[in-house]
């Protein structure tokens, strides 16, 4: 009975974890967070959910191999651990994506500083089979209640702040902000436009002639 009481406890450790870092895995992530959304409200708390995701990790896996890419991985994931506090969660969701729960938070400024604390570390090197490797990660950050009430809508909203610190250039820290949506829903409809375009041939080149202004002739265009 201890055997198969042993077996079962494996099972299901294995059903919730990371196999490559050992770390929560989605689904015991948002079990947690769900857990935490309960609590946070007879606590007059926040929670906050932050995504981290490692910048230019495919050029890693394609150039140094995957044995390199998943050491470099699990090197992030004890990184994380680290700097965390015992109640906190950090989880792999997938690829080079961290998420990372944060409970009992008073103030958001106190995220925003654990953000930019996360982001400096990883930006430390990494001694890995004999590489040194230099990674950067971009971070986005929603807080529960003002950034949605349940797990959907604080992982959409994180999402929309996590193609904002890509536009920004990697490297960096965004709080999601609703006029992030807006800005969202302006590309979504521009991209829509530009392909219809494209199938009804709605779009003129024109082509800008360079002149040499010595001999007035047409020497190229643009």
């Amino acid at each position: 009975i201890s055997e198969r009481k042993k077996s079962v406890e494996r099972l299901n450790y294995l059903a919730s974890h990371d196999s490559l870092t050992d770390l929560p895995n989605r689904t015991l992530f948002y079990d947690r967070l769900r857990q935490a959304l309960a609590r946070a409200p007879r606590r007059n708390r926040q929670v906050a959910i932050l995504f981290l995701d490692l910048d230019r990790f495919k050029v890693i896996n394609d150039t140094l191999g995957h044995d390199v890419g998943d050491l470099l991985l699990k090197a992030v994931a004890e990184r994380l651990k680290g700097l965390l506090r015992q109640g906190d969660t950090v989880a792999r969701v997938g690829g080079d994506e961290f998420t990372i729960l944060l409970e009992e938070i008073s103030r958001s400024e106190d995220v925003a500083k654990l953000s930019q604390k996360l982001l400096d570390s990883i930006c430390q090197p990494f001694l890995l089979n004999g590489h040194e490797l230099f990674i950067t990660a971009s971070a986005e950050k929603a807080l529960y209640p003002h950034d949605g009430e349940d797990p959907d809508a604080l992982h959409k909203n994180a999402d929309t702040a996590m193609y904002r610190a890509k536009e920004q250039g990697r490297n960096n820290y965004q709080h999601y902000s609703p006029d992030m949506n807006v800005k969202a829903l302006e590309h979504l409809a521009l991209e829509t436009h530009l392909r219809h375009a494209l199938e009804r041939e709605e779009l003129l080149l024109h082509y800008q002639p360079q002149v040499n202004l010595t001999t007035g002739r047409i020497i190229g265009t643009e």
